[in-house]
């Protein structure tokens, strides 16, 4: 027998928080279940987010002193090699979502596995992926 899992919380390292949580909260429409931010306005190094039932952490890559101006790209080089699968029954409804939202995506399709899938890229380039067992 394994281990009792209740649940996994992937933890993301961000570039640039406020693009990544409009991306999330804005758009997908997470939800902050708490963060290390005690100012005002909140400067988020650290969040929780939640969306029904699915939990993700989002991280600043970099403190704010060291921060350069622009990402590295040998650092995120390895976001592409990372990807988000979330449940979608209607990954159609999650297309047109998207692009009311301005997000620019390619219309799902069905893996020869069988799941209807709609990908997309975050604002560090991380993969996600919106699927459903294809009807038949």
């Amino acid at each position: 027998m394994g281990v009792n899992v209740k649940g996994m919380t992937p933890l993301l390292q961000v570039f640039d928080m406020p693009a990544s949580l409009k991306f999330y909260c804005d758009v997908l429409g997470f939800q902050i279940v708490t963060t290390d931010a005690n100012t005002v306005p909140p400067n988020h190094n650290w969040v929780w987010l939640r969306l029904n039932g699915s939990d993700l952490m989002l991280n600043t890559a970099y403190e704010h002193a060291k921060r350069p101006l622009s990402p590295d790209p040998a650092r995120v080089a390895s976001h592409r090699d990372t990807a988000l699968y979330f449940g979608a029954p209607d990954v159609d409804a999650v297309c047109a979502h998207l692009r009311a939202k301005g997000i620019e995506v390619k219309e799902p399709r069905v893996a020869p596995y069988g799941m209807k899938q709609l990908y997309s890229r975050d604002p560090d380039g991380f993969e996600l992926c919106f699927q459903w067992e294809a009807s038949r």
